[in-house]
């Protein structure tokens, strides 16, 4: 997929000389000095749990690194960061989702991996223990410049007793198109007027790139050309993907809306408001802690994402990655000493998939453990992931979220015409792939 590096304003006010950051792995540091290691990621309950246990044993074993570990909500995290950096005060280590963070690669922000610091041999022994090419999206001029926390990609969490709620047997009703997601909504949502009591399904916004594009995708569209220079192609698939929207809206069918809570925050609870939600395999660690009895129960599971029935291709959600980066600016010993840290944290995937939120860190040996394999409907998700496409990323991927969001809500929030929103669309995205050049 063809990487921009279109500077994200903010930051491209304060980019340093070097457009890639020369790291520190191959400078002289005094290891023993005491150091002091900013880490800020978002928010888990069960990861924050295991790393505030882990972080302390990498203390105690190096008594003279402190880590100062800050989270924020998801969203938050992506606000401060940008504001940080672009104030020159980043923190030591942070992760984000691959196309919120790969500016700072392109912008020299952040350090190469200490390969040796986070505990490989080389670049080749750290790769070798990669599936084959994940690290690719992190690696320019044959750097590379971060290690995955996590790769997730979403799928339909099905409730059965609301299916059976609405004489529905879950099993083999449950939607296999988009077409039948909205038919099978209808028959599941109840309504005050024009209120919805309870949804059947409703869509991961404003998460566009990963679940909306895809959809276009499976008509024959694309966000870019392949030489990335032309926007939105194929107009009668995103006019399709638009429509589809617009009829799925408060203006049309009235089966969801921007304007509701999430379905994933919802649908741990049990609580009869939602029938089917579009989440991770980090959704089932979730609903273990938040209503047990729930987890343990029958009466839940996890079906492949929807493809509209004349699709021409197969294509599921986009999956993504939240990598761990090091900031390029901090002392090249406090940078050396958080590759340490990562590589110690990284080591511990079974921990983090097991106790950590279900995440799945995309190394050789947990794709093929049986700890994985034996995850309920673990293996939905590695199917899916199979014909999922990694999301668009790029320095430039936040500012066409944006402007995918804006078509979608103007369809289906105040009337507009899928044609006209498009022709918005393809305006704006060309303007923002045109400036990058």
């Amino acid at each position: 997929m063809k990487k921009s590096v279109f500077l994200i304003l903010i930051i491209a006010l304060l980019l340093p000389a070097a457009i890639f950051a020369a790291g520190t792995k191959d400078q002289a540091v005094d290891e023993t000095k005491p150091v002091t290691i900013n880490y800020w990621t978002h928010d888990d309950a069960a990861r924050t749990k295991l790393e505030n246990e882990l972080i302390e044993k990498f203390q105690a074993a190096n008594p003279h690194i402190t880590v100062e570990r800050s989270t924020r909500s998801a969203q938050k995290q992506i606000e401060l960061v940008q504001t940080a950096f672009a104030a020159n005060e980043g923190p030591d280590m942070f992760n984000l989702p691959i196309e919120n963070q790969y500016a700072y690669i392109t912008n020299g922000r952040v350090a190469p991996i200490d390969y040796v610091a986070a505990g490989f041999k080389s670049k080749q022994d750290m790769l070798d223990k990669y599936m084959d090419g994940i690290l690719d999206t992190v690696t320019v001029d044959g750097e590379v410049y971060g290690l995955p926390l996590e790769l997730t990609n979403w799928a339909i969490y099905v409730n059965k007793k609301v299916f059976a709620s609405a004489g529905l047997d879950a099993e083999k009703d449950y939607p296999r198109t988009w077409e039948q997601m909205a038919d099978v909504s209808e028959k599941l949502v109840i309504r005050d007027g024009d209120i919805l009591v309870r949804r059947g399904f409703d869509f991961r916004y404003p998460y566009y790139l990963i679940m909306f594009v895809p959809m276009v995708e499976q008509l024959g569209g694309s966000l870019l050309s392949e030489d990335g220079k032309k926007a939105i192609i194929n107009d009668d698939a995103w006019i399709k993907a638009l429509t589809f929207m617009q009829e799925w809206g408060p203006l049309g069918r009235n089966l969801g809306s921007t304007t509701y809570q999430a379905p994933r925050y919802l649908f741990n609870a049990d609580n009869n408001d939602i029938a089917m939600a579009h989440t991770g395999l980090y959704q089932e660690g979730r609903m273990k802690t938040e209503n047990p009895a729930f987890f343990e129960s029958d009466d839940w599971m996890v079906v492949p994402f929807p493809v509209f029935e004349n699709a021409v291709k197969d294509v599921a959600s986009a999956y993504y990655g939240h990598f761990f980066m090091v900031n390029a600016d901090s002392d090249p010993a406090v940078q050396k000493a958080t590759w340490k840290l990562i590589g110690f944290l990284l080591s511990h995937g079974e921990d983090y998939l097991t106790r950590g939120g279900n995440l799945i860190q995309p190394t050789k040996a947990l794709l093929a453990s049986d700890t994985l394999k034996n995850m309920p409907y673990s293996e939905v998700f590695i199917n899916d992931m199979a014909r999922a496409n990694m999301v668009y990323y790029g320095s430039d991927s936040a500012e066409i979220q944006t402007q995918i969001r804006n078509a979608v809500e103007s369809v289906m929030l105040s009337g507009e015409s899928p044609q006209k929103a498009l022709a918005t669309l393809r305006s704006a995205v060309q303007e923002i792939i045109d400036e990058r050049r």
